[in-house]
């Protein structure tokens, strides 16, 4: 008992630290200790098991609408794994895998105008990112360096700052909005569900190719996953309201030239709709693990599918 009292004060500690340092805009996180307990503790015990069952590195999924709070989870997850079981942990995000606006410039020339946009499938480097995660789970690991995307220049990080892995991880968190997600049935595609589609994909070419990308390239990197959490957002409106308070940090934190005005926000957020829609629909079933955030953005339920 002593020893797991002991753990459990290490945990608490680093865990309570890392939260501090997050505290940027004195937007307070609330509930601590409840949430260590209840949400993150049982969550990196399933983990540990699932672990344990091979001695296998696993690749842990964790999806959620934008603004849910991915990478601050991943992050408590890691000190967790790390302190509390002595799992080494890679956490990287689908958005370090953003195709270059270079890359994205000519996607939009070739295929549609939205494309240039990142966000949506199809603007991921798909490739890369399915070599990297195979590699992470093969036997015979290779050294790799995993890119960095700067959103506060809308670019790729040079890659003198891209993490290098030289070990193989135990545990892998592979987070990011669209992870697990399905594709759509064609059906599904026909009607906008916003202003951007209705104006600038009339003809429905960059939502289709959206949905392919999903059926082909992404189901392939998502079949990967062992494990799959879900982030549940109250409803669509809340991405939009957490989005603002995520860009407001960034502008306290970044002194990048590219960060947005809320009326930017809005118009970006349209790219994201229809697929955060779609999981909030679909995920709550396929999703191994669900958390319910309620609307003042605290971790409320969790359910183990």
């Amino acid at each position: 008992m002593d020893h797991y009292r002991y753990k459990y004060q290490k945990v608490k500690g680093k865990y309570l630290k890392y939260l501090r340092s997050q505290e940027v805009m004195s937007e307070p996180f609330r509930n601590k200790l409840g949430q260590l307990n209840n949400f993150y503790l049982p969550i990196c015990k399933t983990i540990q098991e699932l672990y344990l069952k091979k001695k296998k590195t696993k690749i842990i999924g964790l999806t959620g609408g934008q603004g849910t709070g991915k990478s601050t989870i991943s992050n408590i997850l890691k000190i967790i794994l790390k302190e509390a079981y002595g799992l080494e942990t890679v956490v990287f995000s689908i958005d370090d895998f953003y195709k270059t606006f270079n890359e994205r410039k000519i996607l939009s020339k070739k295929i549609s105008a939205l494309f240039l946009t990142r966000g949506v499938p199809g603007t991921h480097d798909t490739k890369m990112l399915y070599n990297c995660i195979k590699n992470l789970k093969n036997k015979n690991f290779k050294q790799l360096i995993i890119p960095k995307f700067d959103k506060s220049i809308d670019d790729r990080s040079p890659k003198n700052k891209w993490l290098k892995i030289k070990k193989k991880p135990n545990i892998v968190i592979f987070e990011g909005w669209c992870v697990g997600v399905g594709s759509q049935k064609k059906k599904d595609l026909i009607i906008p569900v916003n202003e951007l589609e209705k104006q600038k994909d009339k003809k429905k070419i960059w939502r289709q190719q959206v949905n392919l990308e999903l059926k082909k390239n992404y189901k392939k990197i998502f079949n990967l996953i062992d494990k799959l959490i879900f982030l549940k957002v109250p409803s669509f409106k809340f991405v939009f309201r957490w989005r603002l308070l995520q860009e407001k940090k960034l502008r306290v934190t970044k002194r990048g030239n590219k960060t947005m005005s809320d009326k930017e926000i809005k118009n970006f957020i349209m790219y994201y709709e229809r697929l955060t829609k779609h999981m909030l629909k679909t995920l709550p079933k396929t999703a191994d693990t669900v958390i319910s955030i309620d609307e003042k953005h605290r971790l409320k339920s969790i359910k183990f599918n």
